[in-house]
């Protein structure tokens, strides 16, 4: 039996920030226009009633203060001249009605000749006191604001005459509101371009809004910065984001450790020329190009960069990657070093099967004393070098490292010295792999440079590790290891090769710089001087009288680790 499944209400997608932010700003531009509309409305309605007032006091002032009035109002006929004058002043000053009266309220003017005669509509108290007053009544014509004043006969002697009539002037409501009516219609016209013009630019806004957030609403783009900050934090490899001008938008722990900032000074808003990194990396930083899978030295690290340009029209910046390379690269160097130990041990054992065979030839033809004398001969060359380097150099990894580097220079039809005042305990507070590095390094370049030169003259450094002088032409390289009293750890390999290249100076150590173009390297010497500066040390290079280079590190030891320099 099949069972349906539930039915639930599909809950709908919340509207996006721009719909939101669209829909909020309608709202309020709404109300604002609405707002002022109502205002304008009130103040315009407020305005045209004191503007009536105005004009209808202005009206029976200029009525009650006319000669003629006066002089009508004394004649027989008060209607018969009024009247035509009353209508004459309504239609030039653009009132309702001009009524002029006797001060009993009889109409001597109105604009329905019909009204004349009969008794006026609303309070005329105040003016028969001499008071000139307005008021809201509802009269025969409807509601309208009215003003009454009196009319004086002249006065002698400067006093106030006797009042001989009355003259009212007013405007309907009606014709007010019309006023107002055209005023709002005026202010609704406005209100709604402002409105439309209000909206358009809302659209437009928010348009480009949605454009920039791809249409997501708060939640979203709220759930997507925890996310960013997030996986910003979480990944190891560095990060780094740099704006068009070349500064700093955003950077991870990880790209603050490996480049080593990571102290409390923040990086945003800083160009990466301050940031006082190595000129080779600041470059490739700084790179219009792409570049890729870069190995680059910082002060204590090997970085593996890669760059990519962020374009949209025009430069916006670039989006930097770091990997962690110095982990790698020193299991490398010590790969390299066993692989160099491996290769030396079957050199001995190819060596040692051949003499093997000669001892065993001469015992088979006889002579059994040449076989024991050749095999004793043997044994001492072998077992000199050994109990020199044992001797003279306690620290394990570099006794190791000299005796495999040994066998590989022999190999390669080099001699491997070990200078006569070498003496050296364990080494604490250097890691092994740190010496690797650096002796190996130099080591290997020493060889190599040999190598590449047909001969070479040192002074010998003394009797070699068998006991013997080298021969003066022969290609050699001389190591020196040793801790002094003033508790620095002394490494120094001399060769006899061709010296250092002509105005080479300090960028030997710089990486990628290299005398032989187009084979690679350039970062042996430069990892030399990268983990000397790390330990507090320097890295000194120098021709030697004659002919062949020398280099020189000193480390800083702690007290304890310091022995008797043997004097030289």
């Amino acid at each position: 039996m099949r069972v349906p499944r539930p039915r639930f209400p599909l809950r709908s997608r919340p509207r996006s920030l721009a719909g939101q932010l669209f829909a909020m700003q309608v709202v309020l531009v709404a109300v604002v226009v609405a707002g002022c509309a109502v205002f304008a409305y009130v103040s315009g309605k407020s305005q045209a009633r004191e503007a009536a007032t105005h004009r209808a006091r202005a009206t029976t002032q200029a009525v009650a203060d006319s000669p003629s009035v006066r002089a009508a109002i004394g004649s027989a006929d008060p209607s018969a001249r009024l009247q035509p004058y009353a209508e004459q002043v309504r239609r030039d000053t653009g009132v309702s009605f001009v009524t002029i009266m006797n001060p009993r309220g009889k109409r001597w003017t109105h604009p329905d000749p019909d009204r004349i005669g009969e008794q006026f509509v609303g309070h005329i108290g105040p003016a028969l006191r001499g008071h000139t007053f307005d008021e809201t009544y509802t009269g025969t014509l409807g509601p309208s604001v009215r003003v009454v004043t009196p009319v004086r006969e002249a006065g002698h002697g400067g006093r106030e005459g006797r009042i001989i009539g009355l003259v009212s002037a007013g405007i309907t409501i009606d014709t007010i509101s019309e006023q107002v009516g055209e005023q709002l219609t005026a202010v609704l016209a406005v209100a709604g371009g402002a409105l439309a013009l209000g909206a358009l630019g809302t659209y437009l806004t928010n348009a480009r809004l949605r454009r920039h957030t791809h249409g997501m609403n708060a939640v979203e783009l709220s759930r997507l910065h925890d996310y960013h900050q997030a996986t910003l934090h979480a990944v190891r490899e560095g990060l780094l984001l740099l704006d068009g001008e070349g500064r700093v938008a955003l950077v991870n722990d990880g790209a603050r450790l490996l480049l080593g900032r990571d102290g409390p000074r923040d990086l945003v808003g800083r160009t990466v020329g301050d940031l006082g990194l190595p000129p080779e990396l600041t470059e490739a930083l700084l790179a219009e190009e792409p570049r890729r899978d870069e190995v680059h030295l910082t002060g204590e690290r090997i970085v593996v960069v890669n760059t990519a340009p962020v374009d949209g029209g025009e430069r916006r910046g670039t989006v930097v990657t770091l990997r962690d390379h110095t982990e790698l690269r020193a299991l490398a160097g010590e790969l390299d070093s066993v692989r160099g130990f491996a290769e030396a041990l079957r050199s001995q054992a190819h060596e040692a099967a051949n003499r093997l065979h000669t001892v065993v030839s001469l015992i088979e033809l006889g002579r059994v004393t040449e076989a024991v004398r050749f095999a004793t001969e043997e044994l001492e060359l072998a077992q000199a070098l050994t109990d020199r380097v044992v001797s003279a150099v306690r620290e394990p990894v570099l006794a190791a490292l000299l005796l495999g580097k040994a066998a590989q220079a022999k190999e390669r039809g080099v001699e491997l010295l070990l200078a006569s005042d070498s003496g050296a305990e364990d080494v604490p507070g250097i890691p092994g792999r740190d010496l690797v590095t650096v002796l190996g390094n130099l080591i290997d370049n020493a060889v190599e440079a040999v190598t590449a030169a047909p001969t070479g003259r040192l002074p010998g450094p003394g009797p070699g590790p068998a006991g013997d002088e080298p021969a003066p032409d022969s290609p050699r390289v001389t190591v020196t290891v040793r801790c002094t009293r003033s508790g620095v750890l002394l490494l120094r390999v001399a060769d006899t090769g061709p010296g250092l290249p002509p105005g080479a100076g300090d960028r030997l150590f710089e990486r990628n710089w290299s005398t032989k173009p187009g084979r690679g390297g350039g970062i042996g010497l430069a990892l030399v001087r990268q983990t000397a500066h790390r330990h507090g040390g320097e890295v000194h290079a120098r021709d030697l009288p004659g002919a062949g280079a020398e280099f020189e590190v000193r480390l800083p030891l702690p007290r304890r680790a310091g022995t008797q320099e043997v004097p030289r």
